[in-house]
């Protein structure tokens, strides 16, 4: 994927019986993902493994034994932080708006996690799969590019009736984000923010979606102005508004006119700086919400495919009601949309209690 930190070379050199296929720009991680399933000839199983992982020597073992044995479609494996101190992941999960979570994530080594169990999704960075089912479900989502992907997909696998199992046995140890803090902020906080609107939209069923869009999306409006730096009064505020000094009166009479019919902003008018990573939380929403009839189409191919009912699923979510700011007005919208638009009941008795949410 256009990699310039010589992994490249150093894998021709070192391994030279591996094939390398070396893209001339980064197409994103789902689609190269998609790419090197298509190139995998007659395997019966795809194998994905990131590469800021180490594994165990019967990683690859254990994590494909329950597909040979036709227990599950997908599996994922047991991660470590890379000190092996705490676990990185343990399965996945998610809240009602799609924000996905790691199960366990930081929390010391514990028998709880030793026990296989159904899970959401298969991490990206370690996950085994059937390559018919890979297919027929159309793989990763190549439009998510980044982040989320592995979410989507392993919801849609369970939404067209297939399963994925978390394997402890199959061992492996993670250094976090070890590619993406290399990239500018805004530019993976708009895929982080973005997608999971996307695997919403995409994969709850008619009546649930509506119950959960209109929170989601108020809760990514707070957020947004959360993270914009902007003052919530002044200059905003009529009560608190001056007399301008003519300030429309400036300029030509074509540039008063045009002000005059809103068609510019007044000549010299104040301007307010917003932060990057705010304007991408913008750009974000906007990529569901001005292209409605590609994203519906897009919807409505999954749909069709629909074998389980969502309901069957939202065990799988682990915290749904997961609250990810502690800003008390982003709090008090979530606890009050959710409650207005029933979100809080469509998830009573789906939620696990056994450690901190926020894992």
């Amino acid at each position: 994927n256009a990699s310039d930190d010589g992994s490249v070379e150093e894998t021709r050199a070192r391994w030279p019986w591996v094939r390398v296929v070396v893209n001339a720009r980064n197409d994103g991680f789902a689609p190269a993902c998609n790419q090197g399933a298509r190139m995998r000839g007659d395997a019966s199983v795809i194998a994905f493994l990131n590469n800021d992982m180490r594994v165990d020597k019967g990683w690859l073992r254990e994590l494909v034994q329950p597909l040979v044995r036709n227990e599950c479609a997908a599996t994922t494996a047991k991660m470590f932080s890379w000190d092996g101190k705490n676990i990185d992941s343990a399965g996945g999960g998610m809240n009602f708006h799609g924000m996905g979570l790691q199960y366990g994530y930081k929390d010391v080594p514990h028998e709880r996690y030793d026990v296989p169990r159904k899970t959401l999704f298969a991490c990206g960075g370690a996950m085994a799969i059937k390559g018919e089912v890979f297919d027929a479900i159309g793989g990763f989502d190549p439009e998510f590019f980044a982040y989320y992907e592995d979410v989507d997909m392993g919801w849609r696998m369970w939404v067209e009736g297939h399963e994925i199992h978390y394997v402890p046995t199959a061992v492996c140890w993670h250094h976090h984000s070890g590619t993406s803090k290399r990239l500018p902020l805004e530019t993976v906080r708009l895929i982080q923010v973005r997608n999971p609107l996307l695997a919403c939209f995409k994969n709850y069923d008619d009546e649930n979606l509506r119950r959960v869009l209109p929170s989601a999306l108020a809760l990514a409006v707070r957020r947004m102005l959360i993270m914009s730096g902007l003052p919530i009064d002044k200059p905003f505020r009529i009560e608190h508004a001056r007399p301008s000094e003519g300030e429309a009166s400036k300029g030509t009479l074509l540039e008063r006119l045009a002000v005059k019919l809103g068609l510019r902003p007044p000549v010299r008018h104040g301007c307010v700086a917003v932060t990057a990573v705010s304007v991408a939380d913008l750009i974000a929403g906007n990529d569901l919400l001005s292209n409605w009839d590609h994203w519906m189409t897009r919807r409505a191919e999954v749909q069709s495919r629909r074998r389980r009912a969502d309901a069957e699923i939202f065990h799988l979510f682990l915290r749904p009601m997961w609250c990810i700011e502690d800003d008390p007005q982003f709090r008090a919208l979530f606890t009050g949309s959710t409650k207005f638009f029933g979100v809080d009941a469509l998830f009573d008795g789906h939620t696990l209690l056994d450690q901190d949410p926020a894992k």
